[in-house]
């Protein structure tokens, strides 16, 4: 198991500085060249990986466990209702005991507090594979697909459209400290709020540049990058017809995207709602690097857990 003394957490990107973002990085584009190849690595054997769904996961469960089986090691998935975390069993409890059998936890839950009280107690590893207020692991591999399609990213602007959720708050929280420019184009009422744009100046130390804007025709027309998510994320159904009514300007269309230069990208952290937040067209056209960016949750999750546990060579 892994020591205390060492012991990091990645709650939020902000757990991981510039450099370790870099040699996250690093290691993910090396592995994902050998997987590419056919090869893979023994690393992690005889680790394993504990993962607790509150909430249904297809990438997030996918890519951590083929991380683990491709690096030599092992994954076992624990449904939500099967331990109750903070119900039937302490959140408390549930992070001592689980540190005593795995090297690592990722949850998926619904309250980001949990996340939080995970890592505080936990004596191994603590992943957010998503939370209400924050997708880190989603924003970390986003990134690094457009570094990947771009080779820079110094400038480059990303406009997300839609609501200001968990997955634009943790790319809002990630996007500047890369010298990139980052727009949210929601309707009013769901933009990020004061406290955030405070919290992340103070986390960052700078004063980002984060933008807002109301109308996403405009909002896109220096978009390198249009980004966007479903419109009701879990949790919200009950809000999702009063939702649908007032994004449906938010469209990612071919309307849209006739605003944005030519060649700018297509992203979507999925699922897909096609015909809602985005069109068929554009979600299957030459712009969209959908499923490369899903691809990339595999090597860059592969290569935060190499550098959370230690792994020096791969």
């Amino acid at each position: 198991m892994t020591g205390k003394r060492n012991l990091r957490h990645f709650v939020t990107v902000a757990d991981l500085n510039d450099d370790e973002v870099g040699r996250v990085y690093q290691t993910a584009a090396e592995t994902k060249a050998h997987v590419k190849k056919g090869l893979h690595t023994n690393a992690l054997a005889g680790r394993t990986l504990g993962m607790i769904f509150e909430k249904p996961s297809m990438r997030t469960r996918m890519s951590f466990e083929t991380a683990m089986v491709q690096a030599g090691g092992h994954a076992i998935d624990i449904r939500g209702e099967e331990i109750g975390l903070g119900k039937r069993e302490s959140v408390k409890d549930v992070a001592l005991v689980m540190s005593r059998y795995v090297d690592a936890i990722v949850a998926r839950t619904f309250a980001h507090r949990r996340i939080e009280a995970l890592a505080r107690y936990a004596e191994v590893p603590v992943v957010n594979g998503l939370s209400d207020y924050a997708h880190p692991c989603q924003a970390l591999a986003d990134v690094f697909t457009i570094r990947e399609k771009l080779g820079s990213l110094d400038g480059v602007h990303l406009v997300f459209v839609g609501d200001g959720n968990n997955v634009a708050r943790s790319l809002a929280m990630l996007c500047p400290r890369f010298g990139m420019k980052f727009t949210l184009a929601a309707p009013k009422g769901y933009e990020f709020d004061t406290a955030f744009h405070e919290k992340l100046a103070k986390t960052l130390g700078f004063d980002p540049d984060i933008r807002a804007a109301r109308d996403p025709r405009q909002a896109v027309r220096e978009a390198h990058v249009v980004y966007t998510d479903v419109w009701a994320s879990m949790g919200q159904e009950s809000e999702a017809e009063k939702r649908k009514q007032l994004f449906r300007p938010y469209q990612v269309n071919g309307e849209l995207m006739r605003n944005a230069p030519h060649g700018a990208l297509v992203m979507h952290c999925l699922p897909a709602h096609r015909g809602d937040e985005i069109s068929d067209e554009i979600i299957d056209g030459d712009q969209s690097i959908v499923y490369d960016q899903a691809e990339n949750r595999l090597h860059v999750q592969k290569g935060l857990l190499f550098f959370l546990l230690g792994v020096e060579e791969i």
